[in-house]
C-alpha cells in the first residue's frame, strides 16, 4: 500500500516547494484528507473511478471534483461536444455562437431572468455579480450570508472583525492584502436568522445596496425566510443575489431557488453546470444586468468556446436523465449506509447537509482524529472517502452497495479504536487539517 501511493506523495512534496500551498484549491490539498498518505494526484478518471500516479484505482465516494462533475468524470456526451468544439477551434477573433444558445437556455429555465454574462470560475463570477449590483444601486454596503469565494469584496468582512466570516463555512480567513478602505462594507448575517439582517437594515438602511446569499445552505429555508429576504431587498431597493455555485442543478433542474419560488435579481452558477470544464454564468433581470455596461467587466478567456459547449451538453443531459432525482437517491443511500453502520457499531454520528451534498460528523471528543482514521481505512479498501459525499450520476447501485459494506467494515474498526482509546495510535500519519486555521 505504501508503495502504491509513493509517486503522488513525492510529487505533492515537490509541489509545496514550487506552488504556495501546494495547489490552487484548499479543498484538494492532501492534508485536508490524509496527511502523508493521500494519493494527491490522478493519472486518469472515469465515471466515479480515479487512478493515481501509480495505477491504483479508487472509487470516489468523496467530493467528485468538489461538486463539479455531477454526471461523472469524462462523461462521453460532454467530452464529445468539447472535442467537436476543439476541432472547430476553441478561440477566434470572432465570438463563439454557443454562448448565445446557452444564454437562451438559462433564461428559458429561469423565466425571471433576461440577460446573461459569463466567466469561467465561481469566485470570479461572484465578483462580477457584486460589481454589477453595486453599479446598479450606486451603494457599497453588502449584507451577506454564507461563503462566496476569495475576492476582496468578500474577505473585506474580516477587516472589521477577524471573526466576521466564522460560521460562514470557513473560519480563520485572513484579509491580508485586502485594501483597508473596504472596511465596513460587508455586513454578515446567518442563514435562517432574519433578525440579523433586519438589525443591519435598522442600522444602515438604504446604504445597503446588495444582499448576497445561497438559497439553501445545508438546511432548508425556514418558514418564509427567503420571502422575507426578498421583501427586505425590495424595500431597500437592493439587488438580491443568489449564489447557486454549489447547490445549483443538484436539487432541481436549474437553481435551487426555483423549488422555493423566490426569485433573485441575479443568480450565479458554476461548478456542476459544465461537468468539469471551466464555466460560470451570471444571470439576471435586464435592468440590473445592463449596469455591467456602466462598469468595466471584460476578459479574453471568458470568450473561449469549450466552456459554453461543455455547459450546453451538460445541461441538456442533466434534463434528459433526470439528474436531480438520481442525486437524491444516491445521497439518501449514503446517509442510510452511514446511519446503519453507526447504529450497528455504536459510533454516534450526526448527519447533515442537503441530500445531494450529504455529510456526517462523529460525536466524539477527538472527532477530527476519528475522521482521519475513517479516511485512512476507507483508502485501504480502495475508496477516496471523507465524511462528505457529493452525489453523482456515475454512482451506480452497485457502487453504493459495495460502499455500504466498506463503511460497515470501517465503523467496526472505529468502534474498537474508540473503546480501546487507540484512535490516534492507529493513524499512520498526522491528523487531517480543518478549515483555514492550518494551511501549511
Amino acid at each position: 500500500m505504501k508503495k502504491s501511493r509513493g509517486t503522488g506523495q513525492k510529487l505533492w512534496k515537490k509541489a509545496k516547494r514550487l506552488i504556495p500551498g501546494g495547489n490552487q484549491l484548499l479543498s484538494k490539498r492532501a492534508e485536508m484528507f490524509l496527511p502523508e498518505q493521500w494519493p494527491a494526484y490522478y493519472s486518469k478518471s472515469k465515471g466515479c473511478e480515479v487512478w493515481d500516479m501509480d495505477g491504483r484505482k479508487y472509487v470516489d465516494m468523496s467530493t467528485m471534483g468538489v461538486g463539479s462533475c455531477l454526471l461523472g468524470y469524462a462523461d462521453a456526451d460532454v467530452d464529445k461536444a468539447v472535442k467537436e468544439r476543439i476541432d472547430r477551434g476553441s478561440m477566434s477573433t470572432l465570438n463563439t455562437p454557443e454562448e448565445v444558445e446557452l444564454a437562451e437556455l438559462l433564461c428559458r429555465v429561469h423565466p425571471w431572468a433576461d440577460m446573461v454574462r459569463y466567466a469561467r470560475t465561481g469566485g470570479e463570477a461572484m465578483a462580477i455579480a457584486v460589481r454589477i449590483a453595486r453599479a446598479y444601486t450606486g451603494r457599497e454596503k453588502v449584507a451577506f450570508c454564507g461563503y462566496h469565494g476569495w475576492a476582496d469584496w468578500y474577505l473585506s468582512a474580516n477587516l472589521a472583525s477577524d471573526k466576521a466570516l466564522d460560521g460562514h463555512l470557513l473560519s480563520g480567513l485572513q484579509p491580508k492584502g485586502v485594501p483597508r478602505g473596504l472596511k465596513g462594507t460587508m455586513l454578515p448575517f446567518h442563514y435562517n436568522h432574519i433578525e440579523e439582517l433586519e438589525a443591519h437594515v435598522k442600522k444602515h438602511g438604504k446604504k445597503i445596496g446588495v444582499i448576497v446569499m445561497e438559497p439553501t445552505k445545508g438546511e432548508p429555508p425556514g418558514k418564509d425566510f427567503l420571502k422575507k429576504v426578498r421583501k427586505i431587498a425590495d424595500k431597500l431597493g437592493a439587488v438580491l443575489i443568489f449564489d447557486e455555485i454549489t447547490v445549483g442543478w443538484k436539487l432541481t433542474y436549474g437553481g435551487a431557488h426555483l423549488l422555493y419560488k423566490v426569485n433573485p435579481d441575479i443568480a450565479v452558477f458554476s461548478k456542476g453546470m459544465s461537468n468539469g470544464y471551466a464555466m460560470a454564468a451570471i444571470i439576471g433581470r435586464r435592468n440590473v444586468m445592463q449596469s455591467a455596461q456602466d462598469s468595466f467587466i471584460s476578459s479574453t478567456y471568458w470568450t473561449e468556446g469549450v466552456g459554453p459547449a461543455a455547459a450546453l451538453a451538460t445541461l441538456k443531459k442533466m434534463k434528459r436523465v433526470g439528474l436531480a432525482r438520481r442525486l437524491h437517491r444516491v445521497g439518501m443511500a449514503a446517509r442510510a449506509a452511514w446511519q446503519k453502520a453507526a447504529d450497528k457499531h455504536g459510533v454516534p454520528i450526526i448527519i447533515g447537509g442537503t441530500v445531494p451534498i450529504s455529510s456526517f460528523n462523529f460525536v466524539h471528543k477527538d472527532s477530527q482524529a476519528l475522521r482521519t482514521l475513517f479516511t485512512q481505512e476507507m483508502l485501504e479498501r480502495g475508496y477516496l472517502a471523507g465524511t462528505a459525499l457529493f452525489a453523482s450520476y456515475a454512482h451506480t447501485d452497485a457502487h453504493l452497495k459495495k460502499y455500504a459494506k466498506a463503511v460497515d467494515d470501517v465503523f467496526a474498526v472505529l468502534k474498537i479504536a474508540v473503546d480501546t482509546k487507540t484512535v490516534r495510535k492507529r493513524l499512520k500519519g498526522p491528523i487531517a487539517h480543518a478549515g483555514f486555521s492550518r494551511l501549511n
